[in-house]
């Protein structure tokens, strides 16, 4: 049975960022201080890093549960250790 994917506060967050992103464009435009910058960069990092956490619980609640149910756990386990690889050493 297929579990259904918690995406919809991800959709959120992701548009939270988004918006953030878009700040940091205009403090770039009106030449605000650099620690002021890339303190709003870190925050945005952080951010992102909290979806991706929600996308890999989403992920193991929904997608490997599903696969070790139907007995195809290993080759899910290694697409998101490839993904996780990409993610962290990009």
């Amino acid at each position: 049975m297929s579990r259904p994917h918690q995406r919809q506060p991800m959709v959120a967050r992701m548009a939270r960022v988004e918006g953030h992103v878009r700040a940091i464009r205009t403090m770039l435009a009106e030449d605000r201080d650099c620690p002021d910058v890339l303190i709003q960069l870190a925050a945005v990092r952080s951010a992102l890093d909290r979806v991706a956490r929600m996308v890999f619980e989403d992920h193991l609640d929904s997608c490997i549960v599903d696969a070790v149910e139907s007995g195809q756990a290993e080759t899910k386990i290694a697409e998101i250790k490839q993904a996780f690889a990409r993610y962290f050493l990009p």
